[in-house]
C-alpha cells in the first residue's frame, strides 16, 4: 500500500530511532531537558527570533502563537481555507475567544487589496477590532502553494503601518524554503510569531514549535502548561527533530519532484505544483478515493469534488511511478 493521504504518516527512519534512543533527557516542565533546549535554541536562531517552544502538535503551536497576538473579542484576518479556521476544530475561538474574518484566494495567498478592505481599526464600542493577520505558507488546501517572499514583505510593511501583528502558520515552511531558496530567517523575520512542524515533511514522529520573542515564548510556555501540553522527558522527541533538521530538509526537493509526476497522473498541471501537495478536481471524489485504495494507493478526499495527494519521506521514486500508473489508469 502506497500512502499518499498526508506527510504526517511518515515513520522514523532507523537512524532517527537511534538518535532518539541515545538522547540526553531531563524534566522539560522544570526546563531541564537539554535536548529540548538545544532544539529550541537552534530553531529560534534559524528563523531569526529570540526564542522557541516545543509543542506536541501543530494545532497547539498555532493556538499558542495566535493567542499572543489577539485575545477575547478581538479579530484575526486569514484566508478562507486556512488551517487555523478549517482544520483545528474551532480551537482559536473556543480556547481564546477571538473571532476571525477571511479573504478568499484561489491559491490561498495573502491578497493585500482584500486585507485592506477587511482591516478594522478601533472604530468604537460596536465593532470588533482587527489585531492580527495570519498567513499559511505553504498553503495546505490550496495544493502546497508558496506565498512569495515579496508578498510577505509587502504585508509586513502594511501591518506596521496599521499597527497589526503577523502570525505565520509555517507547518510546511521548510518546503517553501527548499522550493524557493529563500533563507529560513528571511521568512521568519517578516512575522511576529510563527509555528513550524517537524512531523510532516521532515519525518519526525511528533512535534511542532512556536517561534518568537523571548516575552512571547515565555507567555506560550505558561499557556502550554495550562492547556495540558507540559511534557517531561521530551528529549527523545526533540532528538528526532534535530536529526530531521540535519538530514531531511534538503531532500524535500525529491518530494516536490514526485508530486509533479503525480499531478500529471490525476490531470493537474505539474507547473502549478510548487511543493509536495497535489489537489485535483474530481466530480466523483469519494468513489475515486475508494477505487484508488482498492488498487493499493491511499489518497484523500478533501471536499465533495476535490482529492489530495501528498508526497513524503516514505514514498520513493519507484513508489511514485507505481502510484502514478495506478491513478492514471483510474
Amino acid at each position: 500500500m502506497i500512502d499518499l493521504r498526508s506527510d504526517t504518516v511518515t515513520r522514523p527512519t532507523e537512524s532517527m530511532r537511534a538518535a532518539m534512543a541515545r538522547a540526553e533527557v531531563g524534566d522539560d516542565v522544570y526546563g531541564e531537558d537539554p535536548t529540548a533546549r538545544q532544539l529550541e535554541e537552534r530553531v529560534a536562531e534559524l528563523f531569526g527570533h529570540e526564542a522557541a517552544l516545543f509543542t506536541p502538535t501543530g494545532s497547539m503551536a498555532n493556538v499558542l502563537a495566535v493567542r499572543t497576538l489577539a485575545g477575547e473579542g478581538e479579530e484575526v484576518l486569514c484566508e478562507a481555507s486556512a488551517h487555523i479556521v478549517r482544520a483545528e476544530l474551532g480551537a482559536h475561538g473556543a480556547v481564546t475567544g477571538l473571532t476571525t474574518r477571511t479573504w478568499s484566494h484561489s491559491r490561498g495567498l495573502p491578497d493585500l487589496v482584500q486585507i485592506r478592505r477587511l482591516f478594522a481599526p478601533d472604530l468604537g464600542p460596536y465593532f470588533v477590532r482587527t489585531k492580527a493577520i495570519s498567513v499559511e505558507n505553504t498553503h495546505n488546501f490550496s495544493g502546497g502553494s508558496v506565498t512569495p517572499i515579496e508578498t510577505m514583505r509587502e504585508l509586513r510593511s502594511y501591518a506596521d503601518t496599521v499597527g497589526a501583528r503577523l502570525h505565520l502558520d509555517g507547518a510546511r515552511l521548510w518546503n517553501a524554503h527548499v522550493a524557493t531558496g529563500v533563507p529560513l530567517a528571511e521568512w521568519g523575520t517578516q512575522v511576529d510569531v510563527l509555528a513550524v512542524c517537524f512531523s510532516k515533511g521532515l519525518g519526525a514522529p511528533v512535534g511542532s514549535m512556536v517561534v518568537g520573542s523571548a516575552e512571547t515564548i515565555a507567555e506560550c510556555r505558561t499557556w502550554r502548561k495550562r492547556l495540558g501540553g507540559g511534557m517531561r522527558q521530551i528529549g527523545v522527541l526533540a532528538a528526532a527533530a534535530l536529526h530531521a533538521l540535519d538530514h531531511h530538509v534538503e531532500r524535500l526537493a525529491e518530494d516536490h519532484a514526485h508530486a509533479r509526476l503525480l499531478a500529471e497522473a490525476v490531470g493537474t498541471d505539474p507547473a502549478e505544483v510548487e511543493t509536495n501537495i497535489v489537489v485535483a478536481s474530481r466530480p466523483d471524489a469519494a468513489a475515486y478515493v475508494a477505487r484508488a485504495g482498492d488498487a493499493g494507493v491511499r489518497i484523500s478526499a478533501v471536499g465533495p469534488e476535490t482529492i489530495r495527494l501528498v508526497t513524503h519521506l516514505d514514498v520513493s521514486a519507484a513508489d511514485t511511478e507505481r502510484a502514478a500508473s495506478v491513478l492514471a489508469s483510474l
